[in-house]
């Protein structure tokens, strides 16, 4: 057991065993709130090409219906054609997702995920 701590120590560079257990209890506990559809914190990050008919009409559309569990945005230029944005959340993790899902979904996001951490 003592291999495995240490190896995580390792890979995520804690100064100590102490950090990361309280790593993994920290882990845990928002993977149990999220399955148990508790009030979590996160963001939804999705890359899109901005240059798809509809497809920011259709975003803002989406994200009106979720008011009550977005907290902020943030839109970033990468390139010409793709755009970046994320979506700050606070919320019952069945609403984190079904926003989630629905952005990402949309046709012309290149790449989206939803990370997910407690309240």
């Amino acid at each position: 057991m003592f291999n495995e701590l240490d190896a995580i120590v390792k890979k995520h560079k804690f100064p100590n065993r102490s950090q990361a257990i309280r790593f993994l209890i920290r882990k845990n506990a928002t993977e149990e709130a999220y399955a148990e559809n508790k009030e979590v914190s996160g963001a939804v990050v999705i890359i899109y090409d901005h240059h798809r008919r509809e497809l920011v009409n259709k975003s803002l559309d989406i994200q009106h219906e979720f008011t009550n569990i977005i907290l902020a945005s943030q839109h970033v230029h990468l390139s010409h054609h793709s755009c970046l944005e994320i979506i700050a959340l606070k919320g019952k993790a069945s609403s984190l997702k079904a926003l989630a899902d629905k952005l990402i979904a949309l046709k012309g996001v290149k790449h989206g995920k939803l990370v997910v951490t407690s309240a």
